[in-house]
């Protein structure tokens, strides 16, 4: 019998730098992923709207109350107190890892109302009242031109910020620096910084998902598989930038579409968040777990999308895009899109209740 609960109960046993986390705070799924050894959960509108449909009987009684209790209130009221609420129960369960790590691990992921994302203020303002709500709360943003400056803010408020909708190094780049902005206003006020876990997020799988975009709207001729590299190129680029710049940001992998996207990052210093299906793959997989970071993509595949695909190049080169342009970069267009539909579909759940239909079963 193995003495490990899967591959990536191993590869956080055998390679302590490499967090997991479970990509989603469903109870059932964040169970699972902590006995084997998780040590974040990440959230947003979209992720509750899918716990409360599989939760609903556990939450029903209380989305009715706040509809009682909060009479005046409109349906995104109280779909942002659900989700408060939400985080603030689940982020209980990381606490045991919060504490052992000194805050450098264990902590629930919540994120801003991406409606926000052209609003500083209002993105910074909502991130510092998320960090009330327990101890161990990260907080993500959209890493929009707004963004980064909020990022900034909300570091110096010491918030462990969680830079999100992110594809690209210059992106990683720039969240990179407005964090060490933040931390070097709080340390020169004397104010702590050494508890605090800044992340940003690569959405390593929907930069192949947008690649893969451009080919069915263009036809432009691509080997197919390397557009599954893509991501990974993304982010193994922005990861040696990190490094050797001694940036105190951690990387952050997000939205899982092959089993590269966990096995190609094993050994670095960095986190992976993982939905729950991914990580049942992942665990009865027989990839070899071993250090990988290191290992480069092949210059062929760089090249090659380099050259195919200028998104590509905008999104591995450093500075081919500018601050002022990550929100019209396509995949932060298509994503951005998404989760506004999501958290509408979440409106749509708590309308139900709030008006419900007359005489429905």
């Amino acid at each position: 019998m193995s003495e490990f609960k899967g591959k990536l109960h191993e590869t956080v046993v055998k390679f302590p730098c490499t967090d997991i986390w479970n990509d989603s705070c469903a109870q059932d799924d964040l169970d699972y992923a902590i006995e084997r050894g998780a040590v974040g959960a990440t959230t947003n509108p979209v992720i509750v709207k899918d716990v409360l449909k599989r939760e609903m009987p556990l939450w029903a009684p209380r989305i009715k109350e706040l509809c009682v209790e909060m009479d005046d209130a409109t349906e995104d009221d109280i779909a942002w107190e659900l989700i408060e609420e939400i985080a603030a129960q689940r982020s209980k369960l990381l606490l045991p890892a919060f504490e052992k790590f000194e805050g450098k691990k264990g902590r629930l992921s919540i994120q801003t109302n991406a409606k926000n994302y052209r609003n500083a203020k209002k993105m910074a303002d909502q991130a510092i009242h998320f960090n009330t709500l327990g101890p161990n709360m990260q907080v993500k943003m959209a890493t929009s031109k707004a963004g980064i400056e909020a990022f900034e803010e909300a570091t110096y408020h010491g918030v462990s910020i969680n830079a999100t909708i992110s594809f690209t190094v210059a992106q990683a780049v720039a969240v990179a620096e407005a964090v060490e902005r933040g931390l070097k206003r709080r340390e020169a006020e004397g104010l702590p910084t050494e508890n605090m876990s800044p992340v940003c997020t690569i959405m390593i799988g929907r930069v192949d998902d947008y690649l893969k975009y451009i080919v069915k709207q263009t036809g432009v001729e691509v080997d197919p598989e390397y557009l599954e590299w893509a991501g990974i190129a993304v982010f193994k680029e922005a990861y040696r930038i990190y490094k050797e710049r001694g940036y105190r940001t951690r990387l952050l992998t997000a939205a899982y579409r092959n089993i590269n996207h966990w096995a190609e990052f094993i050994g670095g210093d960095c986190c992976m968040t993982i939905t729950h299906q991914w990580q049942e793959k992942i665990n009865a997989s027989d990839v070899v777990v071993e250090e990988r970071m290191s290992k480069p993509v092949d210059q062929k595949i760089i090249d090659t999308l380099l050259e195919k695909f200028d998104d590509f190049k905008k999104a591995y080169c450093e500075d081919a895009l500018k601050v002022e342009d990550f929100e019209k970069y396509g995949a932060f267009i298509l994503t951005l899109n998404g989760f506004l539909a999501g958290y509408d579909e979440l409106c749509g759940i708590i309308r139900g209740f709030m008006n419900p239909t007359p005489y429905a079963d």
